[in-house]
């Protein structure tokens, strides 16, 4: 769908600002007015990762005057594989703060907001507006509905990106577009989450590190065309790129007339419920039927073994070998999470840690939660009394060993 430009033309360009950004002068359907138009513009990107680093740079580099980015989290040497924005030094740094960094040195004259939290129910309409588009880079499904729902409250269109393995989405969504009948979002795409066994996380599927740079890409581009009004933006289609094959194929898209316009965001719980989560978790007693276990509970209750005052808890680690190669729970009987999701493997494996655990509460542990959360409520399906460790290994170093490396 081709639409009117989405931001009004910034002052005249400098001498310098000509020389630096004369191949978007020189190309039609931008020139002078569409780069003032990026240099008035203000663009979040929700997610300094995988699809936020290309798109962050490409932006910086094309002009856009404000750059808001929201993470709340660290950079990791896992990260380094594919999100190009961060450096071998600033493992251990706020990835906003190294955004910022990245993108000064890319283009000084761009201004970098720094967002260093997550995006919750109680912030997301008041981050989002006041800026003209939003780019949601993020990798989880609670969130995409979030920033979707957001954006529909604050009037903004979303450039969504998704990725997994070596295959990636992108789409342009907008519940009310400026001269069109009607708009589409999120919502009228994907409904309904898909169930939580078969939406597996990126440490346990893997992703191409190049395909967040071609997806990522993508999205940028999208949100020049948005600003400047060039060409035809992706608001009802939906782009499918294959890496392994090097195709693209574009599926059409509409409203979903029974779908319901958003007038409010539910809160955060319901959004983990929406998705087939447990809510952040909260203080636990280790009473039976608790759904988690705190990092430092799990500690304590070690400790107390240890000490010969209680048996020794049965802590059960699912994530993948190579995981526990890098960062291994001492003690852990391990079985990778996507046993439990195989019905020729589950029962085998429910039976199994049934007779391991003989009779004691099941720990269970991955790298950050969602893992954990998916063959807990397996276990407790089974009969099992289960519970997630929250926040994973990373939380387990970060709370209490700092001996165990996060990854």
């Amino acid at each position: 769908m081709t639409l009117p430009p989405l931001v009004e033309p910034g002052p005249e360009l400098r001498a310098d600002e000509l020389a630096r950004y004369a191949r978007h002068v020189s190309l039609p359907g931008i020139g002078i007015e569409g780069q003032r138009r990026l240099a008035a513009a203000r663009v979040l990107v929700v997610g300094a990762g995988g699809l936020g680093s290309p798109a962050l740079l490409y932006l910086a580099a094309a002009g856009v005057g404000t750059i808001g980015v929201v993470d709340d989290d660290v950079v990791d040497a896992s990260n380094l594989q594919r999100q190009v924005l961060h450096g071998t030094s600033d493992v251990g740094t706020p990835k906003t703060a190294s955004a910022a960094a990245a993108l000064a040195d890319v283009n000084p004259g761009v201004r970098v907001v720094e967002h260093r939290e997550r995006l919750r129910s109680g912030n997301a309409v008041d981050l989002l507006t006041g800026y003209d588009v939003v780019l949601d880079g993020s990798d989880n499904f609670t969130t995409r509905y979030l920033v979707s729902d957001a954006a529909e409250l604050a009037g903004v269109p979303v450039v969504w990106g998704g990725i997994y393995r070596f295959q990636g989405q992108v789409s342009t969504f907008w519940a009310a577009p400026p001269g069109a009948a009607e708009g589409v979002t999120y919502r009228d795409v994907f409904p309904e989450p898909p169930p939580p066994a078969l939406a597996p996380d990126c440490a346990t599927g893997g992703v191409l590190g190049a395909l967040c740079g071609t997806i990522g890409s993508v999205m940028a581009t999208e949100a020049v065309k948005l600003i400047t009004g060039a060409g035809r933006t992706l608001l009802g289609r939906l782009a499918v790129h294959d890496a392994l094959e090097l195709t693209w194929r574009h599926l059409t898209v509409r409203r979903d007339p029974t779908r319901s316009p958003v007038t409010a965001l539910p809160d955060d719980a319901a959004y983990a419920t929406f998705c087939g989560l447990s809510p952040a978790p909260a203080p636990t007693t280790g009473s039976p039927g608790t759904a988690t276990t705190a990092p430092r509970e799990l500690a304590e209750l070690r400790a107390a073994a240890a000490s010969g005052d209680a048996p020794e808890p049965f802590v059960l680690d699912v994530r993948e070998p190579w995981e526990v190669a890098v960062a291994a729970f001492d003690g852990a009987h391990v079985v990778p999470s996507t046993t439990f999701t195989e019905p020729h493997r589950a029962d085998d494996a429910v039976a199994d840690v049934a007779r391991r655990a003989g009779g004691r509460p099941v720990h269970v542990v991955c790298k950050a939660g969602p893992r954990a959360a998916r063959v807990a409520a397996v276990l407790r399906d089974a009969g099992l009394d289960a519970r997630e460790v929250a926040g994973g290994i990373a939380a387990w170093s970060r709370e209490v060993d700092p001996s165990v490396p996060t990854y």
